[in-house]
């Protein structure tokens, strides 16, 4: 096999500029995103050192983090010196950090804000492709009891029983609920049906005295708050 030219090997660079010494020596908040990606995936091409592969790859999606976290092991492999081990090495690092943002909204299971249901579930429903719905089962005192994915749908829409709705609510005792659902094109504004959803769950709520505090739209970076645009 052809070796790499002496200056795309690691080995022949400055100890500061080599990502793994640099995270020793200097901590890991001194690695760019794409020194990070490099220590991941540990060599580049005959022509692109680990760095610039990963560089590129992260142009590739505007240097998004979270448009990456979307690319798939077919996706990731069409880059020269990405082969599928080291594909599945990115989308588990990406998914691992996913899953950590969600574990610490998940320490905080009070809500008190529209804030606090998004920082919940942005990372339950940012980046989707798909739309999905979800319901926030919340005690007397506010305290999240449980998430519960209600129905998935495609890119513009989603079926939702609001009998499926209650049933989780009464099974749990919740005395309230708040609902989400994302839109993956980054649209905020609710159509007419989510309109006319909300207010059908609500009007079922008041019967059972199970009270909306909320609906939530959530995309990858904002949310839009029914009871804050005083739609609720």
């Amino acid at each position: 096999m052809e070796e790499y030219p002496k200056s795309f090997s690691i080995k022949s660079w400055a100890e500061d500029d080599r990502p793994r010494e640099k995270l020793l020596n200097k901590g890991k908040i001194s690695l760019s995103d794409a020194e990070l990606i490099a220590i991941l995936i540990g060599s580049g091409n005959r022509t692109e050192s680990a760095v610039d592969l990963s560089k590129r790859i992260l142009q590739s999606v505007n240097n998004n983090l979270s448009e990456l976290g979307r690319l798939s092991v077919a996706d990731l492999t069409k880059f020269k010196g990405i082969g599928e081990a080291k594909a599945i090495s990115i989308i588990t690092a990406l998914e691992l950090g996913r899953r950590r943002r969600e574990s610490e909204a998940m320490q905080k299971p009070v809500i008190s804000s529209s804030k606090d249901v998004y920082e919940l579930m942005q990372p339950v429903l940012g980046e989707l492709g798909h739309e999905e719905f979800w319901v926030l089962y919340l005690s007397n005192s506010n305290k999240v009891i449980s998430k519960q994915n209600i129905s998935k749908g495609g890119i513009t829409g989603t079926v939702v029983d609001s009998r499926i709705v209650f049933k989780h609510a009464l099974e749990q005792l919740a005395t309230s609920i708040v609902l989400c659902h994302n839109h993956p094109s980054g649209n905020l504004n609710p159509s007419d049906a989510d309109i006319r959803l909300t207010k059908k769950i609500k009007e079922a709520g008041t019967v059972m005295d199970i009270k909306v505090l909320d609906h939530l739209i959530i995309t990858e970076k904002e949310y839009y708050s029914f009871m804050d645009k005083g739609i609720l």
